[in-house]
């Protein structure tokens, strides 16, 4: 009877010191990504016992200020963070923060009109009036023209938009400043804008449940909450004028054009490139890593992710409607591994 209660005390003693040894990494942010990093930490976990990384899908804005604070241990956003939150960063910590491409996406226009069930095209002037209030009939002509044959209602339209900084909106946002002079003098791009008109919601899921909630509405989302709550999105004219429909070919056509030429902090914007085939709305999502880490374990774990990642995770983004990186860009990225310190 003692040696077992002596095999069971130290049993107890092993499971206590594994819980010791268990090495947990915290980061917040974007909810774009949000899927696969759910994905990806999960995977990751199976075969890194030892390391749990928990994820908080706040918003991209959320995401950098709680970096930026030292709250997190990492970041994420959609829209990379600018030079004045770079220097904030930098002035805080004596550090830089480095920006990791994880997986491209696209962001795509989503509706709820009753008795319209095709899939809709968009031109760029279409979608940039009704984000500025101009255009507020279902039937207008802006978008009547695009979608001939299909019986358009002279329903108001109801706009809605993202409430939290967010960089689904940064790419949405940014698109609407390269297509529009109007919208880029009167509104803008970031994470966070002065919307002229709509109703806000608060992450991807907050602007889907929005949308499938409110007839005769549009809003932007990323492409899997779209595709996982079965609404309906629209094909958008692209550069070269011709309508594309987002999906993995063209979502990767987007990025063909800047693959070989990323630079080094490999913040760049992919909306309204160039290419036939390429959908204009989409953009890579990037985790933000601090340069240095006052914890060696934490450090070593979160390379070890990132070099994983880079690997092994790219083979579960088609599945969740995400591309892969271009090769170009995951090796640019393998070396940029050793600025982590």
């Amino acid at each position: 009877m003692k040696r077992i209660a002596g095999l069971f005390l130290a049993a107890l003693v092993l499971v206590s010191l594994a819980s010791a040894q268990a090495l947990l990494i915290n980061g917040a942010g974007a909810t774009f990504p949000n899927p696969i990093y759910s994905k990806w930490f999960d995977e990751y976990h199976k075969i890194n016992a030892n390391i749990q990384i928990n994820y908080l899908s706040v918003g991209s804005g959320a995401g950098i200020k709680q970096v930026t604070d030292g709250t997190v241990d990492f970041g994420a956003t959609d829209g990379p963070m600018n030079d004045e939150q770079l220097k904030a960063f930098q002035d805080k910590h004596g550090f830089g923060i480095l920006h990791f491409p994880t997986v491209l996406g696209a962001v795509v226009p989503t509706y709820n009109i009753p008795g319209v069930t095709v899939a809709l095209n968009f031109t760029p002037e279409a979608l940039a009036g009704i984000f500025l209030g101009k255009i507020t009939k279902w039937n207008d002509p802006a978008i009547a023209g695009a979608n001939k044959g299909v019986n358009l209602p002279g329903n108001d339209i109801v706009v809605v938009h993202r409430s939290d900084g967010s960089g689904t909106s940064y790419c949405w946002t940014d698109y609407l400043s390269k297509v529009s002079e109007e919208w880029k003098d009167k509104v803008g791009k970031g994470t966070s804008v002065n919307w002229p008109v709509g109703l806000g919601g608060k992450g991807n899921e907050g602007v889907t449940g929005q949308v499938k909630n409110a007839p005769n509405s549009i809003g932007y989302v990323e492409l899997i909450y779209a595709a996982s709550n079965n609404i309906p999105y629209g094909s958008v004219k692209n550069s070269s004028g011709s309508f594309i429909k987002a999906d993995l070919a063209s979502v990767s056509a987007a990025a063909a054009a800047v693959a070989k030429t990323m630079p080094d902090d490999f913040r760049v914007s992919i909306t309204n490139p160039p290419g036939k085939s390429a959908y204009p709305i989409a953009t890579f999502t990037w985790l933000l890593i601090p340069e240095k880490f006052s914890d060696g374990a934490k450090r070593d774990a979160m390379k070890g992710f990132l070099k994983w990642m880079l690997a092994d995770g790219q083979n579960y983004a088609e599945q969740l409607q995400y591309a892969k990186l271009p090769k170009e860009v995951v090796a640019k990225e393998e070396k940029a591994l050793g600025k982590i310190q």
